[in-house]
């Protein structure tokens, strides 16, 4: 995919992607907590990301990039259309597939229905997701790493309601569906591990980011709707991808935001949400929480990764968190297996290029504050009044006025899409 220098990102597409946040998953089923879309979408993407690794080591470095970037966009594409069908049960959905001429009904019907949201992502956006979904969903093995993520991620889901679901009669059929279809698709790397998730590294780690849905954004603030951790961090993942398309970054940067946000809070497995003003109150303050936060990482996912053969999946996760420069929402490039930071303007222009697997820090700090701005102007709209959103909303604003333009993004612009 080329860069497409007309894109631009506007306030009713970034609200779209938030709304994942308000749709209920298991509405007809005893929930433990709210289950919500844009949660499940983040584990399913995190999964999805351990997958494309382990099944592409093999593959140069073009093939690579090209199935990661088919990962992600489908995995965007899959997303879009959720949010318009997501009332549809899956016995009724899986029905509607089986006949393609009633699936190219539906599917077309989505299409227009989010057109006046996508349409500004440009026609070749709309015209891949048009082909996306004519496709079967085992064409190609991106498609094939999705359905895997996609049944571990809901499946996942289903444990935290299974013991207290016991007399629904449809509970059986759902979990030996679930198996099933799973171990059909072990011929792909790492999904045998993730079925055995009490014995494997990498299941345990799946399993762990999985728990970052438990954990809600702003605890001491009532808000409507919450959102976790686990959701925010693919928001996150999905503005920063969208930015980079509109920066016309290159194929290697624009991945590098997307699982960069898909893991930038990953620490809170650790330390919880700890809120801005805690972090800010002093030099020191910030500082241990830093080195806390990183022990910990390191103790917990970098070194049993790392000793159960995933290296390559730890220093990933190393690069896309910032671990080499300190902050995850530093610019910084590889130049000889060296990581080093760069400029805003260096990574617009020469660092601008796949071989040197550019990463935008303050393209994600941008899509960060948007994320947690959306979150509290929603939450404030739905007649939550709260001194804490009025200050979260006010300190973003002050933040980006003075810098209008951050990495390219018109930031200042968007905000005042929201006044």
């Amino acid at each position: 995919m080329g860069a497409d220098m007309s894109v631009v990102i506007r306030k009713s597409l970034l609200e779209l992607i938030f709304s994942g946040a308000f749709m209920k998953r298991w509405n007809d089923k005893l929930r433990p907590m709210e289950l919500v879309e844009v949660d499940k979408q983040g584990h399913k993407m995190i999964v999805a990301w351990l997958l494309f690794l382990l099944n592409s080591r093999d593959m140069d470095v073009a093939r690579k990039r090209a199935l990661g970037e088919a990962i992600i966009e489908g995995g965007l594409f899959d997303y879009l259309y959720r949010l318009v069908i997501t009332d549809i049960k899956p016995p009724v959905f899986y029905r509607i597939k089986e006949n393609p001429e009633d699936y190219k009904t539906l599917s077309n019907w989505v299409l227009n229905t989010l057109k006046p949201r996508i349409i500004p992502l440009g026609e070749e956006f709309m015209h891949r997701m048009e082909e996306y979904l004519s496709q079967p969903e085992d064409a190609g093995l991106a498609r094939r790493i999705l359905k895997a993520a996609h049944l571990y991620a809901s499946y996942s889901e289903f444990k935290l309601l299974k013991s207290i679901n016991a007399m629904d009669h449809e509970l059986a059929g759902i979990e030996d569906s679930f198996v099933d279809r799973l171990k059909a698709m072990r011929d792909l790397s790492g999904v045998t591990e993730l079925l055995d998730e009490d014995a494997t590294v990498l299941g345990r780690f799946a399993r762990m980011c999985g728990r970052l849905r438990f954990q809600k954004r702003w605890s001491q603030t009532p808000r409507v709707p919450e959102t976790s951790v686990l959701g925010h961090m693919f928001i996150v993942a999905a503005y920063s991808w969208f930015f980079s398309m509109e920066v016309g970054a290159c194929r290697a940067r624009r991945q590098n935001n997307f699982f960069s946000g898909l893991f930038h809070d990953l620490p809170e497995l650790l330390t919880r949400d700890i809120i801005s003003p805690v972090k800010g109150a002093s030099l020191e303050i910030g500082e241990l929480i830093h080195e806390y936060e990183n022990r910990e990482l390191n103790r917990v996912v970098l070194e049993p990764l790392k000793q159960g053969g995933y290296g390559d999946i730890a220093a990933r996760l190393e690069y896309f968190l910032g671990v080499e420069v300190g902050s995850e929402f530093k610019a910084t490039v590889c130049r000889d297996g060296k990581v080093a930071e760069a400029s805003d303007e260096q990574l617009a222009g020469e660092c601008n290029h796949d071989s040197l697997d550019p990463k935008d820090g303050p393209l994600l700090k941008v899509s960060d504050s948007l994320a947690a701005y959306i979150e509290a102007h929603t939450a404030l709209r739905n007649g939550i009044s709260s001194d804490q959103l009025h200050q979260a909303l006010y300190r973003i604003r002050e933040k980006y006025n003075s810098r209008p333009v951050i990495a390219g993004v018109q930031i200042s612009a968007l905000l005042a899409d929201f006044d």
